[in-house]
């Protein structure tokens, strides 16, 4: 079986947001896949998907933190045409990544027990963001 399908997620305030049930509500189809792969990809080049953490916030304050210190707004960047945060945010975006790819076993995405899907919004007003699912696997 192959599934696709584009998921509008509500705005965020920059910071990285744990957006696991997000993805899963808008994908009921997983619960049909034996074994199989749910490929992300976040259509946006100010923003990241990545997979930490799904417990404690006080993982994702302290992961901001470190990459506001990393990559500085306050720097001579050239790109500035969108705001200070623009080019920083194209810099964490190329370094964290836009796409996962995830196993699904017996209906479920198959991660560890403390294992979520996070949105790194790197703009102050980044707006509403977009992610292409793409579910292939054998059905149940």
């Amino acid at each position: 079986m192959w599934y696709q399908q584009q998921i509008k997620l509500a705005e965020k305030q920059r910071g990285f947001h744990l957006i696991t049930q997000e993805i899963i509500q808008a994908i009921p189809q997983i619960a049909l896949i034996k074994y199989g792969l749910l490929h992300l990809l976040l259509k946006h080049t100010s923003a990241s998907l990545l997979l930490n953490e799904n417990c404690d916030k006080s993982v994702r304050t302290d992961i901001e933190r470190y990459f506001l210190k990393l990559v500085p707004e306050q720097y001579n960047w050239i790109h500035n045409y969108e705001g200070e945060d623009d080019m920083p945010a194209h810099i964490k975006s190329s370094i964290l990544g836009c796409s996962l790819l995830l196993p699904i076993s017996d209906g479920q995405l198959s991660l560890g027990i403390w294992q979520g899907i996070w949105l790194g919004e790197h703009r102050y007003h980044g707006g509403k963001r977009s992610v292409i699912a793409t579910l292939q696997g054998e059905l149940l």
